[in-house]
């Protein structure tokens, strides 16, 4: 019980704060918008990386640290290239209505950008395989249960984030709404984009 209750602590401690992926399933679960689709890759993901990292995979991670540099500056290029589209749509009247709709995105666009945000930030691995994944091994023969624990602690947030964003979109229905979330995501972007860029890996 130690070990699971370590892991769904540590984990939800990592991924609560507001970054990139978060950001992104905010804005599609207030735009109801492939929502199931998006918790499954950013929970499923944390998952599968939390068990590889007390798997052992940190280890080889560490050891290859050209793999986060190539890793940290895709992620900058495509965090810009997010940032400047959600800056944009800012003034880009014709993506809003009185009802609140936004321009959506296609199964495939949502999806893609979902596995982008999630696997080309290097923040990822150090969080998931590498310091989750030596937390969990400190606990020996019950590293598994923590891997349970951390596993809990992903899908219960990103479920709650998706599908309570979803349901709050009833309530959301000014286009002044959207303009502001757009900016503050764009914002975010951008921030993250140079933290990437100035950060300090492992």
């Amino acid at each position: 019980m130690n070990a699971v209750l370590a892991g769904f602590g540590a984990s939800l401690a990592l991924i609560i704060a507001i970054g990139a992926q978060n950001a992104f399933l905010i804005r599609q679960g207030l735009a109801r918008n492939h929502v199931l689709a998006i918790v499954l890759i950013c929970a499923g993901a944390d998952t599968a990386l939390i068990a590889l990292g007390v798997g052992g995979l940190g280890a080889l991670i560490s050891a290859l640290p050209w793999l986060l540099t190539l890793m940290r500056w895709l992620g900058v290029a495509y965090l810009l290239w997010f940032g400047f589209n959600t800056a944009r749509a800012v003034f880009r009247s014709e993506n809003l209505d009185s009802t609140g709709d936004v321009k959506r995105l296609s199964l495939r666009q949502a999806t893609t950008t979902a596995l982008i945000l999630t696997f080309l930030n290097p923040h990822v691995y150090l969080d998931t395989v590498i310091f989750l994944g030596s937390i969990g091994n400190q606990f020996g023969a019950n590293r598994w249960w923590f891997v349970l624990g951390a596993a809990a602690g992903s899908w219960l947030w990103f479920t709650g984030i998706g599908f309570g964003a979803q349901f709050a979109s009833k309530l959301m229905a000014r286009p002044i709404f959207w303009r502001v979330l757009d900016s503050i995501i764009a914002v975010i972007m951008f921030t993250l984009a140079g933290v990437l860029a100035f950060a300090r890996l492992g």
